[in-house]
């Protein structure tokens, strides 16, 4: 009687063990929780065009927030048709800055993100020499935008949409107008999880 004790145990103690261990295979660990993707950014507003890319590496910290880091270029195109000045302004950017995403529902989303750009511009007047001139900046943009149903950590790929702000009242933002003026920054992008095979697919 003892010894069936004892074997019983063995087996029980050896089935606890192999759901445990299968659990931990199942349950995704640091690397399946990591994605990348990226958004092409798109704007128009008050005679100024900015088109661009942002390719993004990041990491799901939970089921509802993400965190990660992104890599920018823009380019801007501004025209004056004040008082017939036809002046023209062109502006390239590129940089990067880190970023938080939370997610209240699987289709919404808030975003916050810091970014630090290098920025070349070429002044173009209507009359006299063009003029150029390079300089930096921090932005911090703050928004929110709607996606096609994000899963949870890991999940599966899904498309966004967000409009942003630059907060940051920074002169020197590529986010703002020749008059200092905020532009809405449009962008549309893919997430993809990585590290996960064929599992989302399911």
């Amino acid at each position: 009687m003892k010894r069936t004790f004892l074997l019983l145990a063995f087996i029980a103690s050896a089935a606890v063990s192999f759901a445990q261990n299968e659990e931990e295979e199942t349950k995704p660990g640091f690397k399946e929780n990591l994605f990348t993707g990226g958004s092409i950014s798109l704007s128009f507003f008050n005679n100024t065009f900015l088109i661009g890319g942002s390719p993004v590496f990041g990491y799901s910290l939970s089921n509802w927030a993400d965190a990660g880091i992104v890599v920018n270029y823009n380019y801007t195109s501004y025209r004056d048709y004040n008082y017939g000045f036809n002046d023209k302004l062109r502006q390239t950017v590129y940089g990067g800055g880190a970023f938080v995403k939370l997610y209240p529902l699987r289709f919404l989303f808030a975003q916050a993100q810091f970014e630090h750009n290098f920025i070349r511009q070429k002044f173009i007047p209507n009359s006299g020499a063009t003029q150029t001139y390079s300089t930096s900046g921090n932005s911090m943009l703050v928004g929110g935008g709607y996606t096609t149903g994000r899963q949870g950590k890991g999940g599966q790929p899904f498309y966004y949409l967000a409009v942003l702000f630059d907060v940051s009242g920074n002169d020197n933002s590529p986010y703002t107008d020749a008059y200092g003026r905020t532009i809405p920054i449009i962008r549309g992008g893919i997430q993809v999880p990585l590290f996960q095979g064929d599992q989302w697919r399911r």
